[in-house]
């Protein structure tokens, strides 16, 4: 049985104000309760050791890189959080869907609809019932290849893809795109970062970053605005507290 009793309720209200602090002890109880109720503890605790390691794999929370130092913890709070909805024994069935209906569904909260679990099988909206019901993977292609296929232009069609789906999937995904014959697919990146982008060419010329891990050791001053890097960027986070131990060099956070 779930620990995680409030998810299993509807939740009231929606959200809550936090005047806490963004890390420190919070940080790690909140990190806790999610892999506790995970509903795969065990396993994900050796999933979460394997996160950013060598012979492991990418977080799926962030695209920031990898430094090659080793480290037992290489991740955020957000990423742990990531790595345990993805690897949680939870699921989201035909019962599920046949129980709620999507109107029902969009009252509720993205913390409850997370915490219902994983998809088991494709599934196809059904308007007169107003419910997800399942179908077959066959069937799954054939609609969107018939929908695809009836387009007059493959530039007609656009694919989004998600900063939770690995990298082996995300690749599969765009051969299949440009097989199709386009590359219209802004992924999460694009969509994300796309004012800060735009305001980075106008200003630098550039629309993404342009720093390495090197430049980090030769600053005199390292700020991050408007972030909380403890919580949200883990291997930000490590090469401040670096930088600060090294004098005269320091780093400052705002918010």
């Amino acid at each position: 049985m779930s620990q995680h009793h409030q998810a299993d309720q509807t939740p009231t209200p929606r959200y809550k104000p936090y005047k806490g602090p963004a890390g420190g002890w919070g940080a790690l109880i909140s990190v806790a309760q999610a892999w506790l109720t995970s509903d795969n503890a065990l396993k994900n605790l050796r999933m979460m050791l394997k996160t950013n390691q060598n012979g492991g794999f990418d977080c799926p929370g962030c695209a920031w890189g990898d430094s090659p130092e080793s480290g037992m913890v290489k991740f955020c709070e957000n990423g742990a959080k990531a790595v345990n909805w993805e690897a949680t024994k939870r699921r989201v069935d035909a019962a599920f869907f046949a129980k709620h209906s999507v109107t029902a569904l969009l009252e509720q909260s993205d913390y409850w609809l997370e915490y219902q679990g994983r998809l088991t099988e494709p599934m196809r909206y059904d308007t007169e019932t107003d419910r997800y019901t399942p179908i077959s993977w066959e069937a799954a292609f054939d609609l969107v290849g018939k929908h695809l296929n009836a387009l007059p232009s493959p530039d007609m069609a656009e694919f989004y893809t998600s900063g939770r789906a690995s990298n082996e999937a995300a690749y599969l995904y765009q051969l299949f795109v440009r097989a199709y014959g386009t590359n219209n697919f802004p992924d999460c990146s694009n969509m994300c970062h796309e004012a800060s982008g735009v305001a980075l060419a106008q200003s630098v010329g550039v629309g993404k970053g342009t720093v390495t891990f090197d430049d980090f050791e030769h600053a005199d001053a390292i700020s991050c605005g408007a972030r909380t890097p403890a919580l949200t960027i883990r291997a930000c986070s490590n090469r401040c507290v670096r930088q600060s131990n090294a004098a005269p060099r320091w780093c400052a956070s705002t918010r």
